[in-house]
Formats: C-alpha cells, structure tokens, sequence
C-alpha cells in the first residue's frame, strides 16, 4: 500500500506525497513518488498506480525501458569515472526533488523550468545554472548510453527559458586574497597537527606558488614530474567540456618545484591524500582561527596574481594556471600591486628547506 506523506509549504498549505515502494527478496526493486494538494488525491493514485505495478513484468519493463530521473542519476553517478565534490552534491541533492521521481518519458521543459524556480526560492542564479548544469550531463548521457527517453531538448529549452527570466545566471568574479598574515596564521596552526596528519603545510604553500586546485593536487603522480624541464603533468584538469582525460603540462614555478623536490617519495602519488581530507582541514582552520570566508581554492587565486604582480605576461601566467582562454586572465592584468609579496616568506623554507651548500676551503 502507498505511503502518504503530508509535507507543511512556507505558506502553510499541505501538500502530500504518495510513496510506493516494491521490494521483491528484501531489496528495492521499483520506487515512484508523486506529489498532491489533497490527501485523497494521492491515496487514489497510489491504489492506482499498484493496481498497474502489479501486472506480471510491469515493474521490469519500467525498470528497463522508462527509469525514474532518481534512477538515471544514480546510474550516472555510478558510472561516471570521476565526480567532484560539488557535482556529486548536487545530483544527490536533485534526487530529492519531487522531478526526480518521473519517469524519463514525462519529463517536459515546464516541469525542469519549476525545478529552476523552486530553486531560484533559495538559490543565487549562479547556483541554480550549476544545478541545471549539472543535470544536463545526466540528460546527455541517457539516452545514447543506456536508452532512458531523456529529452535533451526539453533540458535546452528549459536552461534557455531560466535564463530569460533571469532564475539563473552568471557567478560575481571572487577576489579573494588571503594576506601574508592570514597565511602566517594557518601555517602556524598547521605545524602544530599531530606528525601523521595531512601535511597542510606543504600542501597550501604548494597550492599557492603552483596554482593548482585541490583536486588537481592529489592526483599528481611522480612520473608526471619532468623535473628537467620544471613542468607537471595536470590530470584531469578542469574543464567546461569536462575533466575526465583533460591531462595539461603545465610550468611550476621554482618554489613550486622545491616543494616537490623536499616531499617524502612514497608511493605513487606526491601528495597521496583525499580532496575532501584537504577543504575540512583547511575550513576548520579558518574557523578556529577566526579567518572568515577564505577557501583554499584562494590559494589558485592569489598564485595567479602573484605572478601577474612579478610581471609575468598573460601567455607566461597561462603556462602555469593552465587557463585555455587567456581572455579569463585578463581581470588579473589591472592589479596595482608590483613585486612578489611572498618574497622571502619564512614557511617556504619550513616546507622546503634549502639544501645546504659545501663550505668553501
């Protein structure tokens, strides 16, 4: 028998939603969800709709052929070779959705333009075009990999009619530096975890002097390393037309380089830990020490204009940050700063000490 659900609105109205679940030898084979203004209303769709579910290989032939939206996203999370940290979020996130719970087949443009809106309720336009973008992937994928009657259309249609009625939109450009100071801080903080702790340490000094993402970083390898040329082979980097075999050789910077030259060869990796392992640690960090609204993706951003700042070209910055449009670069040529900030900067050579030279007769 369905489940009935009575869910309170902000406006105080009730609306309910009809939950039927099929399990065959304790597993879930089939679930649906529909949402009503009335409780009798989902009661009888509910009876109706086990009525239809009970007939000898219904429950197969949705499975097989017209999978809820929930289903298909949960197949694409399972087969995508790589989902970052926020992609993964949010297809979780658009599970719960009362969309997710259609069958590809009835899913029209209008019903993802009022995701869009009851997004748009609590989301900044720059959020719900990541959420619409995301989705998008999924509707890509469907059809031509597994057969699912995803329109893609109707998902271009939508993310155009979001646009225009402005639901979504463009992110504000982040200007986010972290200060000398702010930096002395938390480096401070970090030479004080326990010996087998992640090595915040090395890792944000190298976040900042080599540009790199989080994500990026814990994917080097050491045979990406050409230490003769000072270059890293960037796997995966990000990309709008996706990360996955978007592999870039990009120049480290000498500090960059001494920091990888002074890291323990262990293993496989140069810096063998978990992309969420490395934003707890630093949040945590920031908020013990008081240091508000400073992610570690910063860290790319203050790299990026410390070269700018020691008077490198847009080509020559590109060669480092590994931005394929030089046309993303150009906010950062308007710096007033010149000169390198982090010149002489005492935790360089915590992290990576200089080797000592032989003394002269």
């Amino acid at each position: 028998m369905a489940s009935i659900i009575e869910r309170k609105k902000k406006d105080g109205t009730s609306s309910f939603l009809a939950q039927i679940v099929i399990k065959r030898d304790g597993k879930t084979v089939h679930r649906e969800n529909k949402t009503f203004a009335k409780r009798r209303e989902a009661a009888a769709w509910g009876a109706f709709r086990e009525g239809e579910l009970s007939k000898p290989g219904a429950v197969e032939e949705i499975n097989r052929e017209d999978p809820t939206l929930a289903d298909a996203i949960k197949r694409y999370e399972k087969e995508a070779k790589r989902l970052g940290r926020t992609k993964a979020a949010v297809l979780k996130s658009l599970k719960e959705f009362d969309i997710a719970s259609k069958r590809c087949s009835e899913i029209r443009s209008e019903h993802i333009v009022a995701l869009a809106r009851e997004l748009s309720q609590t989301r900044r336009p720059s959020t719900v075009a990541g959420y619409l973008t995301f989705l998008s992937g999924v509707f890509k994928v469907a059809r031509p990999a597994w057969g699912y009657p995803l329109d893609e259309k109707a998902m271009s249609d939508a993310t155009t009619v979001a646009a225009k009625l402005e639901m979504t939109g463009r992110s504000n450009q982040r200007d986010r530096r972290p200060t000398v100071d702010e930096m002395n801080r938390l480096m401070e903080f970090f030479s004080g975890r326990k010996a087998d702790s992640v090595p915040m340490m090395r890792i944000a000094a190298f976040a900042l002097f080599s540009t790199r993402r989080e994500g990026e970083i814990v994917r080097i390898r050491w045979d990406d390393l050409d230490e003769l040329h000072s270059r890293i082979l960037v796997r995966d980097a990000k990309d709008p037309r996706g990360a996955a075999g978007n592999h870039i050789w990009t120049e480290l910077t000498p500090e960059a380089l001494r920091i990888i030259k002074a890291t323990p060869h262990a293993g496989d990796v140069i810096f063998p830990y978990k992309e969420d392992t490395i934003y707890v640690a630093w949040r945590d960090a920031c908020t013990i020490l008081g240091i508000e609204d400073l992610k570690f993706h910063d860290m790319r951003h203050e790299g990026v204009s410390r070269l700018f700042e020691m008077g490198r070209t847009i080509p020559q910055v590109a060669s480092v940050s590994a931005h394929r449009s030089w046309q993303n670069l150009q906010r950062y040529t308007h710096l007033r700063q010149t000169g390198d900030k982090w010149d002489g900067w005492r935790w360089l050579d915590v992290v990576a000490p200089k080797p000592q030279q032989p003394e002269s007769d």
